[in-house]
Parts: structure tokens; C-alpha cells; sequence
């Protein structure tokens, strides 16, 4: 097959490839899962408050707290972009538009109205796989935090040893970080919605 220049057209079949140079439109955001392009619409002003109050408590003398990242989990078919990234000063040099998931200290996701699934089992599970120490899934529709920590495993069989739940309202102790995250200000979205 060949162009109007008359060069021949490369026909692209890596996943990793077309994703690295996918231009989501609009407002979309995409993410690479386990071999499958995701694509979905830009958080609400709840999603982002959560974030930002989360993003706020970080130390930010040691740990660089960054959304929008793309991550890299090694073994897997995957790239996904957390809410949240935090990475400790000095473990990742950013000459990349990937971070591997090892530099990483903690990964947040904040669940919508259409993660819900995919935040609490296929990024659990691609998370561990990763090695990442701690992952916060906060559901601003049950007014809870879910903290996971202790990775272990590979593949879809990869999970975390620690799961500790707490309402909103309750202090979560991130010991990775060693802070108390204050949940008291976090909103809520209607459990239909």
C-alpha cells in the first residue's frame, strides 16, 4: 500500500503504539487498561474539590503530588492516569511522559458515576501488579475511603494484603505519607446520580 509520496503505509498493531500517540478528543481523557482504550468525559466540581483538598494535604517538602500522569505498569498492557499521582522528591527524574508505577508512593482515584467498577477491581488489581504501596479510592456516592496498601502478585491475579474503609468525616491514616488525610470537607453526590 502506498501514499500519494508514494512511501508505504506501516500498518500499526501494538496497542502500546496507537495509545502513545492517540489524541483524545475534546474533553475526553484516555487510558490504556489491560490492553483496552478507555475513554471518559472530564470529572465534576466535586471529583476536582476532592482532589484538590487531597492534593493539599501532601508535604509537599518531600512528595510531589501531580494529576493528569500517566503511569506505567511494568508486565502489563497498560497506562492509566490516576486522579492523583505522589511521588517522594527525587524518585522519578519526569524525562518521561510515563512514570513507572515502582517511583510512585500513592495513586488516587476518585470514583464517578462510570468507574466505579474499573477504580475499585481493574485498577486495584493493575495497581498491585505495579507494585504501587498505596492506593486511595475515594467515593464521593458512598462517602467513603477506601486505603489500600501491602501489593502482592501479578497479572489479574495481583491485589493488595490491607483494605481499610473510612466515612467521610473520619481521618485516614496514610502511613506512606505520614499524614492523617482530613476527609471532613469532602462532598458528596447523590448515590442515583
Amino acid at each position: 500500500m502506498s501514499g500519494a509520496s508514494g512511501a508505504k503505509a506501516r500498518l500499526v498493531t501494538d496497542i502500546r503504539e496507537i495509545f502513545a500517540t492517540l489524541e483524545a478528543p475534546g474533553e475526553l481523557r484516555a487510558e490504556l487498561l489491560r490492553g483496552e482504550i478507555v475513554m471518559t468525559g472530564g470529572p465534576d466540581w466535586t471529583h476536582n474539590m476532592i482532589v484538590t483538598r487531597v492534593r493539599n494535604q501532601v508535604p509537599q517538602n518531600r512528595w510531589y503530588p501531580v494529576a493528569t500522569q500517566d503511569i506505567a505498569i511494568p508486565g502489563e498492557v497498560s497506562e492509566p492516569q490516576p486522579d492523583l499521582v505522589v511521588i517522594e522528591h527525587g524518585a522519578f527524574d519526569g524525562r518521561s511522559r510515563l512514570v513507572p508505577a515502582p517511583a510512585t508512593t500513592l495513586l488516587l482515584e476518585v470514583v464517578s458515576k462510570t468507574s466505579k467498577h474499573r477504580d475499585h477491581v481493574t485498577k486495584r488489581s493493575i495497581y498491585a501488579a505495579g507494585q504501587v504501596p498505596a492506593y486511595l479510592i475515594i467515593d464521593p456516592y458512598a462517602a467513603t475511603c477506601v486505603l489500600l496498601t501491602e501489593p502482592r502478585g501479578s497479572g489479574e491475579a495481583a491485589d493488595y494484603r490491607t483494605e481499610r474503609t473510612s466515612e467521610f468525616g473520619e481521618p485516614v491514616p496514610i502511613g506512606a505519607l505520614g499524614i492523617d488525610l482530613d476527609t471532613s470537607e469532602f462532598g458528596t453526590l447523590p448515590a442515583g446520580a
